[in-house]
């Protein structure tokens, strides 16, 4: 699970519902004014995985409206989903894509 440090203490919720699941949230680097160095590379590590992936959910959410689930068979769903995936990557590509159109 990738989260903030707002998740910080739902270490055993995540634990209960998924055992398997790893736990990449962000830990405190600096404690009592002494900064852990291997806990800072690592929280800078899930950072830029993190940076990668949040633009990517605004644009669902905010541009095609992808914010709440209607319950309409998992089959629609999962078709809707899909499609808004695609539309999402075109829409992150359409400069580059408008840019190599012939004139």
């Amino acid at each position: 699970m990738w989260g903030d440090p707002a998740d910080r203490g739902q270490t055993a919720g995540i634990r209960e519902c998924a055992p398997q699941a790893q736990d990449c949230i962000h830990r405190r680097s600096r404690h009592k004014n002494r900064v852990d160095e291997v806990e800072r590379a690592k929280n800078r590590t899930k950072s830029t995985v993190r940076s990668k992936v949040e633009p990517v959910l605004g644009v669902l959410k905010l541009k095609f409206g992808f914010v709440k689930l209607r319950y309409r068979g998992l089959k629609k769903n999962a078709n809707q989903l899909f499609t808004i995936c695609g539309l999402v990557n075109l829409y992150l590509v359409r400069k580059t894509l408008l840019n190599l159109a012939p004139a």
